[in-house]
């Protein structure tokens, strides 16, 4: 429970610079209650990013060289009028938090932070807003953002990713778009026969002037109808993707499929964070082997320490049916965590179809494997846009 009467996880939408982080998240260290905080880096982005994740509470950095604080505050009350929203400002600067407040903020803190004032403050905008009434609502193009991440490599988390999103596609009708996000170890050109010289390194140097034309001529058509966002080759990237222009690409996209699923790479480094801030759900791929379970111990630690709800985690355990495997009750005793969803061992058909370049829900349809990962799809739908489930 959390202040002012509103039950459940609250929502902070942070805008500031990479340099503020560390300062805000110490702070927010106090708030001792379920906070899932969301980052942006680019005010520009902020007013986008707030419709998207529809926060209950906005903390706007008016640092130097962060661009119009107060005009950008004003775009907020417009854009998402329930948010409280904050001014951090300079002690000297009490001219800007006055500006701030006529703007429309709730109230502002003062830099240099002290985390009893932010948590205070906060918590008292808080009391004073309404909650968002049922689960945000997708009918402005906000689509279901899915991350698929594993511990560690082969536990089958990339045949997960793209099986689940052509199921969603051929199940619910709705676009769907698939991003191959392992920079290290891309895939999904090679398991989904995709021939193309197209891919994400064609938006990098144009991502802040990116539209919906020129990020759909990079996309790839899979003969299912699912696009794909294909990652470079290894060793092509001249510079590393950031933060910020991923959440620029991800705003976008949330705007043009009804689901964005994305194939992550092993490990939550910075970049993966940012795609775990702006995920309804992150599918947790583990396989029923010690020496992975505790390993994937970690990576849930991991992903709650970053404001993943524990209820949008979910544990798919992939070849449960692997002779020798730790049991699904083991691994739920081990993992403090239910098990989701289940997917049998099929270890041959699975490599035939990577094999092939042919997801094995199109090719083998009646296998035990597609019909658990059509399951899964379904019970993705029913449960972000029928709501017959935690919504985020």
């Amino acid at each position: 429970m959390v202040d002012g009467g509103m039950s459940g996880t609250t929502r902070l939408l942070v805008v500031a610079r990479e340099p503020r982080r560390a300062e805000i998240e110490q702070a927010l260290l106090g708030w001792g209650g379920d906070l899932r905080v969301f980052w942006v880096a680019e005010p520009d982005l902020a007013p986008a990013r707030a419709q998207d994740v529809v926060p209950h509470l906005i903390l706007v950095d008016d640092a130097p060289g962060a661009g119009d604080a107060v005009a950008l505050i004003r775009q907020l009350t417009t854009r998402v009028p329930r948010a409280a929203v904050l001014a951090v400002v300079d002690e000297e600067a009490m001219d800007r938090a006055r500006q701030a407040v006529l703007a429309g903020a709730r109230g502002f803190v003062t830099r240099p932070l002290r985390a009893e004032d932010l948590v205070t403050t906060l918590r008292q905008a808080l009391a004073g807003t309404r909650p968002p009434v049922g689960p945000p609502e997708p009918e402005r193009g906000r689509g279901h953002v899915l991350v698929f991440c594993s511990p560690k490599g082969g536990s089958g988390r990339t045949t997960l990713a793209l099986n689940t999103a052509v199921s969603l596609h051929k199940t619910t009708q709705q676009p769907v778009v698939l991003l191959d996000a392992d920079y290290a170890a891309p895939a999904l050109d090679v398991a989904l026969n995709l021939h193309t010289e197209r891919n994400l390194a064609d938006l990098l140097p144009r991502a802040a002037r990116l539209d919906e034309d020129l990020l759909s001529s990079v996309l790839a058509t899979h003969t299912s109808g699912v696009k794909v966002l294909l990652a470079p080759p290894p060793g092509e990237l001249l510079t590393p993707v950031t933060p910020a222009q991923m959440q620029t690409i991800l705003t976008l996209l949330r705007r043009m499929f009804r689901w964005v699923v994305v194939d992550l790479g092993v490990g939550l480094d910075e970049l993966a964070l940012s795609f775990v801030e702006s995920a309804d759900r992150a599918i947790v791929s583990v396989l029923p082997e010690l020496v992975g379970l505790r390993n994937a111990a970690l990576l849930l630690e991991e992903l709650r320490a970053h404001g993943m709800p524990t209820e949008h985690i979910w544990v798919v355990l992939n070849r449960s049916t692997m002779r020798g495997g730790v049991s699904k009750g083991d691994i739920e005793k081990r993992l403090r965590l239910a098990v989701k969803h289940s997917v049998p061992d099929d270890q041959p058909l699975a490599t035939y179809s990577i094999n092939r370049g042919v997801p094995l829900v199109l090719s083998h349809r009646g296998s035990a494997v597609a019909r658990a990962i059509d399951q899964l799809a379904t019970q993705l739908s029913r449960e972000l846009i029928d709501g017959s489930g935690p919504a985020r």
